[in-house]
């Protein structure tokens, strides 16, 4: 006799779908045909992605063409957003009081959580299992506290107060991202350093990518200089790009200025090279970020000047760069998350580094060279492909990821709101310039820039206190 299949509404699915729901593996998890994937990864994938769900609506609440599809299309539009009490056409869910609203809910949702896990220093307590688990009543929790934040009474006073929480909380997020790139900076030439004492290649690998990164940083900047600028006009431009090249130029002559090379050996014109690059970058999407300055030619008419000509063209379609826009904005705020939530980046903000003569050159040196403890599935059992990576202690700071993502939704808040200029932002708007998103990336960029220098002037302010860098 054939062996009877169950049923997929029998007992066994069902109480498969009940583990997925409230045990310690994500849902994606619970499927034998899903790869296999580490217990840490899966619970950082699965805040991730509630992470995407609300930024995602809140992207949608500040987009006027949604708001104008949904009244268009949905019947009795008008008698249901009265009969949820949201104004004749929705307005109180759209717009950005309901960002704010709903990323209060967000915020606090990753503050209880961050408060939950203080100090677990493995899975096996009760709290790394609610951290590592229950997704389903946590999807319900992050739900109810979004909707729950459009019932605080005194809304005016709420958006006032929360606003500059926001933003102290946003220009938190921008600092340890700064922090986290300069230690990058520094821990790859101390890194590959370290290789030259017994492979000399490493000599010229260091050569080739310090000059790669200068030369995309000198690229990068006389190619701004051609299209960002013009020959008569465009003076803040001009300043602005004199000023920046002046400062790559300026970190590049400390790093390797004798007083500097004495107190520190490993720094280098690599760390500079990386700085100098990211400061490229943060100049070309402030100019981008720029409103467009309009003239009136010979002819009488508008033009646009100070942006290159063949991005005006790009701008047309609205929808196809807010999409685009939006979707590279959630990336890098992902990838900023993730990558600042490491232990490894934990321990750099708090001055814990590796010691110099334990430093092992590797071309990938981000991540951990040895082995993890895991305790994989045995080949005969079913269940889920699971390796669990935590098993003698956690392979990050539990309390430090949602500390970074509480920051990350301040951040997206204040983002996606346009900073200062929240009456008059919207989606569609977002990316055709704002004076508030421009002066934001500027002051980044001069941050990262000052940041990097007290690394290397402290040890000659301080001479009697000891700096791991």
């Amino acid at each position: 006799m054939k062996e009877q299949k169950p049923s997929l509404l029998g007992p066994s699915f069902l109480s498969v779908q009940l583990a997925c729901c409230c045990g310690s593996a994500g849902c994606s998890l619970c499927c034998d045909c899903c790869p296999r994937i580490r217990q840490s990864l899966s619970t950082r994938f699965m805040y991730a992605l509630y992470f995407i769900l609300v930024v995602g609506l809140c992207c949608i609440m500040m987009s006027t063409t949604v708001a104008h599809k949904m009244k268009e299309h949905i019947p009795f539009f008008e008698e249901m957003c009265k009969g949820i009490k949201a104004g004749d056409t929705c307005e109180k869910l759209v717009g950005y009081s309901a960002v704010y609203r709903v990323c209060f809910g967000m915020a606090c949702f990753f503050f209880i959580f961050c408060l939950l896990t203080l100090k677990i220093n493995n899975s096996k307590s009760c709290r790394a299992h609610i951290h590592n688990g229950f997704w389903f009543f946590k999807l319900l929790l992050l739900g109810a506290m979004c909707s729950g934040a459009f019932f605080i009474p005194d809304q005016d006073t709420f958006l006032n107060a929360w606003r500059y929480v926001g933003a102290i909380g946003g220009f938190l997020f921008i600092g340890i991202q700064l922090l986290l790139l300069v230690e990058f900076a520094h821990k790859w030439n101390k890194n590959w350093t370290a290789g030259t004492a017994s492979n000399k290649l490493w000599y010229a690998s260091l050569a080739l990518v310090t000059l790669i990164m200068y030369s995309v940083a000198t690229g990068g900047l006389v190619s701004m200089a051609v299209f960002y600028t013009q020959k008569d006009g465009c003076m803040e431009n001009k300043i602005l790009l004199g000023v920046n090249g002046g400062l790559c130029l300026l970190i590049s002559l400390v790093a390797i200025s004798p007083s500097v090379q004495n107190r520190q050996p490993h720094s280098g014109l690599l760390q500079s090279g990386v700085i100098s690059c990211y400061v490229t970058y943060l100049t070309f999407s402030a100019l981008s970020s720029k409103p467009a300055e309009v003239v009136l030619d010979e002819h009488g008419k508008n033009i646009t000047i100070c942006v290159p000509n063949f991005g005006q063209d790009l701008y047309k379609d609205e929808n196809l760069v807010t999409i685009l826009g939006t979707g590279l904005l959630i990336g890098c705020i992902l990838y900023s998350c993730l990558t600042s939530t490491t232990r490894s980046s934990s321990d750099a903000l708090q001055g814990r580094y590796a010691a110099p003569e334990l430093e092992i050159a590797r071309c990938c040196f981000c991540f951990s060279p040895g082995g993890e403890d895991t305790e994989e599935q045995q080949p005969g059992k079913k269940g889920p492909r699971v390796i669990y990576d935590e098993k003698k202690g956690t392979v990050y700071i539990y309390s430090y990821f949602h500390f970074v993502f509480f920051l990350a939704s301040l951040y997206v808040m204040m983002t996606v709101t346009n900073w200062f200029n929240y009456e008059s932002a919207n989606m569609e708007s977002f990316f055709s310039g704002s004076w508030s998103i421009f002066w934001v990336k500027m002051a980044s960029c001069w941050i990262c820039v000052l940041l990097y220098l007290w690394t290397l002037v402290a040890p000659l302010c301080c001479p009697t206190r000891q700096f791991s860098v």
